[in-house]
């Protein structure tokens, strides 16, 4: 049996699979601390519980954050602060009683709708986030994209005073800061200025606002990746609970932004969920068999 992870900043989950191409049976998941020891557990607790009396031949899974090179060890995380230079890697293995191969929380939900979801079909894929942070990688070929630290597009720093939206005011916290797009489009920041949940959050205008910085953080994504297409997840555009950012109106912002290519790339919401990270796991558990 095979054990699938994603550690993200609010919720873990954790799945089994048979032969790393269908979930076996329903995944658990319970909410993410800021203790690596008593999650990391949790995990292999879970994963016990998954696999029943089976043994485990190896595990996958993404986290929240910056990893090494070995892909072994957080070396930042916004939302795992107290985990950051722990030895991650080695808690899940002795856990779990088999290799572990680690990879960023987004890249693998990326990857996961390369091959099962979204962005199926396209050599050049771009995959973003918009949750509790804001995270984005781009998949190519099939295979998560090198890069020495990963890709954090989520932190690159914007003027959110454009065109598209020149009445978009920085919240006065953060006036004198080097503001980036998670600290103005991710839950966390909407609900920094409303002191509610995203999905409680009625304003139309600060979904007006949010869709227009993430159409300036994707224009810059943009023309740095040149994608084939580009897939949208996390709860602030795909949510069940309430309002989320309107695709029709991230499109038109990017219209008129993007003037150096001449037409933008498909773009489509993600369609695996939740579970997104557990399908990347699976497809980087095939690409290793």
């Amino acid at each position: 049996m095979y054990i699938l992870f994603d550690i993200g900043g609010s919720k873990t989950r954790v799945a089994a699979s048979n032969d790393c191409h269908e979930l076996q049976g329903d995944p658990i998941v319970f909410d993410s601390t800021s203790n690596l020891e008593a999650d990391t557990k949790r995990i292999a607790d879970a994963a016990r519980t998954l696999v029943g009396g089976h043994g485990i031949t190896a595990a996958a899974g993404g986290v929240a954050g910056v990893l090494d090179h070995k892909h072994r060890t957080l070396l930042r995380s916004p939302n795992k602060t107290e985990w950051i230079g722990k030895p991650l890697a080695e808690h899940l293995e002795k856990g779990l009683g088999a290799p572990v191969f680690l990879e960023n929380d987004t890249d693998m939900a990326g990857l996961g709708e390369a091959h099962a979801g979204a962005g199926q079909g396209y050599e050049i894929v771009v995959y973003l986030s918009v949750s509790t942070g804001i995270g984005g990688g781009r998949i190519v070929g099939g295979m998560i994209d090198t890069a020495r630290f990963g890709f954090e597009p989520g932190h690159q720093i914007i003027n959110p005073h454009c065109r598209v939206c020149p009445d978009c005011v920085v919240p006065s916290a953060e006036i004198d800061k080097c503001v980036d797009l998670e600290g103005l489009a991710s839950g966390t920041a909407l609900g920094k200025r409303t002191g509610k949940k995203p999905y409680e959050v009625t304003d139309k205008q600060e979904w007006h606002r949010i869709a227009s910085w993430l159409a300036i953080g994707l224009n810059n994504t943009l023309v740095h990746w040149s994608p084939d297409a580009i897939v949208l997840g996390g709860s602030m555009v795909c949510g069940m609970k309430g309002p989320v950012v309107s695709l029709d109106e991230i499109k038109r912002h990017l219209r008129e932004l993007l003037t150096i290519f001449p037409d933008l790339p498909d773009i489509h919401l993600a369609q695996l969920g939740d579970f997104g990270g557990l399908y990347g796991a699976m497809t980087r558990l095939r690409q290793d068999m």
